[in-house]
């Protein structure tokens, strides 16, 4: 796959150019440097020589076939490039030059003409407005970037050109490999998904790491990111996440679900590793590249101060991960070792004067302890420390078995031991967070890789009922769906909804309470009132017909004074529940990756701390059980000062149920089921509350 664009025997350079600091100068001069063995011809009207090589005034001169083209010339001589290289044989094009869809209309509408022809001929195209691209594996360096990697086992994909001039150049500074580098532009035909697909089954990349400001085709590129992710890891700085969503939306789920939540569900379940900032990008890659995966969340630190082993400690376990006391024998074994200062628990701290001997009998400790599942080692540097020796005996211990990560802190003193860990494949960071960041990333890609077997559960319900309430709703132009329809659809799918009725009047009102039976609670119904209880719309435990007559009366006049354009149908009366636990589920339907289920606590927990999780539908019971234990306010629907347990079992069943409606009925963009009241183990949970948006429903007023 991508066989003539990462593996070309011919490369024609449209637009070389003799005249260095140009980029058809740059892009030709570099084929030339990196050492590539296969044909380059240069292709420039004006020349007949470019830099040793003969130069050709068109293809047409050139004998066999080209395979890769990169076209380096003015925007508007782009499109015949492309039809020389089509009729040349190539089967790859690489379009350097920029002023396509990111300069407007005209420059997108070129843009998708070139991409169309290339499609039409079966021709792949990179590009327009990128750098180009290295292969490390056969020396081939066709970009405009001054600097050729040295051969190593992670490959880049970067949205940004200017970005991947970083790169190379943190490559270059820390002396760390790649395989392949490939800027991806305005991806007019080939995008991230094209170039995952590929390297997943490229021998030489072991680690993918991404720069993406824009995903192409979400549902495509989640199956595609997880059946790499089975393979190696993903590594991707996701820019660009603020701006978009920009719709004001009248759920509680769509005002929290943001674009960057979006991406960060999607990512979640694809098995990606998400790195927030640059930094972190390479800090996971490397790390990932380097060591084995962790067997479980267990940190052992090594450090030769107390304060770093603090801070270690401080991000271990802000990061969810385990400080636990090393085996006794362990720690017997290290207090006959170690000066009796010194602390043989987790830290392990070896003292200031610690020479390198005694860093490697440490380590070695940690890893004979089966409890210990990854290995932070740090080293300040001290008048007596030898970082390099030491680095060198660290080196020297590992196994291959577990995970160890360097944080040698500091600058001058400690660049030699540097230049060790990077010639012996060990990842060294500058600060104890920063490795723990990264054994963080490791940890919870292995959890992925561990994780069982996606099996959705499909539970039986009654589709029609569902249908008929969605079609008389799209009949009526309601594109609100009320809490009496809202009801209905989740009653057909099996939620509990207590007896309730529709009442137009405060007599009906009443024969409604009469027949459920009292307390009631009862809401007022209207297209134009989404959060009822902001207006008064809402009033429970009313024990007598008078107070249902009251609050009708008083519900109206209120309603009505405070919104005079809102259409009052009436109420929705409805028999008391039991008092239980708060908590709100949703989904909101991101253009992008579909269904976004959301779990959260009621109350402020929601409103004010925005405590939720979300992940992308359809889910398994064990993802549903995640979005609960994903929140902060998890400890109290477990159990805690004083209170019993909720039936966590019922809200996961529930998740699960929103999972196949949405699921089974595309046009519902948007619900909440809030509150949903949730009992004690055994006591089935109860919809308070409900409301749906549906999509494609042109609104009119009655």
């Amino acid at each position: 796959m991508l066989q003539a664009l990462l593996y070309p025997k011919t490369i024609a350079v449209i637009g070389a150019s003799r005249t260095p600091g140009k980029v058809g100068h740059a892009i030709l001069s570099n084929l030339l440097k990196s050492g590539f063995q296969g044909k380059i011809v240069p292709v420039n009207p004006s020349g007949d020589e470019v830099l040793g090589l003969r130069c050709h005034k068109d293809l047409k001169a050139v004998e066999g076939q080209v395979d890769l083209s990169i076209v380096v010339v003015p925007t508007k001589l782009v499109k015949g490039a492309i039809e020389e290289s089509i009729r040349a044989g190539a089967k790859a094009i690489t379009v350097i030059t920029a002023g396509f869809k990111e300069v407007g209309a005209e420059g997108a509408a070129l843009e998708h003409e070139i991409a169309a022809m290339c499609e039409e001929k079966g021709v792949r195209l990179l590009g327009p407005n990128c750098l180009g691209l290295i292969n490390t594996e056969n020396n081939m360096n066709a970009s405009f970037a001054a600097q050729m990697p040295k051969p190593g086992i992670i490959s880049v994909i970067s949205q940004s050109g200017a970005l991947c001039t970083a790169i190379l150049d943190w490559s270059a500074g820390r002396g760390v490999g790649l395989a392949k580098l490939i800027s991806i532009g305005n991806k007019a035909d080939i995008c991230e998904t094209d170039l995952l697909l590929s390297l997943r089954d490229d021998e030489q990349t072991k680690v993918i790491a991404c720069y993406l400001e824009s995903i192409t085709m979400g549902d495509e590129f989640i199956k595609i990111a997880e059946s790499v992710s089975t393979v190696k890891p993903v590594v991707i700085l996701k820019a660009g996440t603020t701006q978009a969503g920009g719709k004001a939306a009248s759920s509680h789920t769509g005002s929290l679900a943001g674009a960057d939540i979006a991406y960060g569900a999607a990512f979640k379940r694809a098995g990606v590793v998400r790195a927030d900032h640059f930094e972190a990008l390479f800090d996971y890659a490397t790390a990932l590249a380097m060591q084995p995966l962790p067997k479980g969340d267990r940190v052992a630190i090594i450090t030769n101060a107390g304060g770093p082993g603090i801070m270690a400690a401080d991000a271990v376990e802000n990061t969810g991960m385990q400080v636990k006391p090393l085996e006794s024998s362990i720690s017997m074994a290290l207090r006959q070792k170690l000066p009796p200062a010194a602390s043989v628990h987790n830290p392990i701290d070896v003292l200031g004067d610690a020479d390198p001997d005694r860093y490697a009998m440490a380590l070695n400790a940690a890893l004979d302890d089966e409890t210990v599942d990854g290995v932070v080692v740090i080293l300040t540097p001290q008048a007596m420390s030898r970082p390099a020796e030491t680095a060198h005996a660290i080196i020297s211990s590992l196994r291959g078995d577990k995970p160890v990560l360097a944080a040698f802190m500091g600058g001058q003193d400690v660049m030699p031991a540097r230049e060790e860990f990077v010639q012996a494949n060990l990842p060294d960071y500058p600060a104890p967070e920063r490795a723990v960041e990264a054994l963080k990333a490791m940890c919870d890609y292995a959890a992925w890789r561990r994780r069982p077997p996606r099996i959705v559960t499909r539970f039986p319900v009654n589709r029609r009922r569902v249908e008929r309430i969605i079609a008389r709703q799209t009949r009526m132009g309601l594109k609100e769906v009320g809490e009496v329809n809202a009801k209905e659809i989740l009653a057909a799918y099996d939620f509990l909804v207590l007896p309730g009725e529709f009442a137009r009047s405060a007599e009906e009102a009443i024969t409604v309470a009469d027949r459920v039976g009292y307390p009631v609670a009862m809401k007022i119904v209207s297209p134009d009132v989404i959060h009822k209880s902001d207006v008064g719309g809402v009033k429970l435990n009313l024990a007598s017909a008078q107070q249902v007559r009251d609050a009708f009366d008083l519900m109206m006049l209120r309603i009505g004074r405070r919104l005079p354009e809102a259409r009052l149908q009436g109420v929705y009366v409805e028999m008391m529940g039991k008092p239980g636990r708060e908590v709100i589920l949703g989904m909101h339907r991101d253009p992008q990756f579909g269904p976004m289920l959301m779990f959260g606590l009621g109350g402020i927990f929601v409103e004010v701390m925005k405590d939720v999780s979300f992940y992308l539908a359809p889910i398994t019971k064990e993802e549903a059980m995640h979005m609960l234990m994903n929140t902060r306010s998890y400890a109290l629907l477990k159990g805690a000062r004083g209170q019993g347990p909720v039936d966590l079992e019922g809200i996961a069943g529930a998740l699960q149920r929103i999972s196949q409606l949405v699921t089974d009925f595309p046009n519902i963009i948007e619900m909440d089921i809030n509150p949903f009241i949730v009992g004690e183990i055994g006591t089935p949970p109860i919809v308070a509350d409900a409301r749906m948006t549906l999509a494609g429903v042109e609104e009119h007023h009655a």
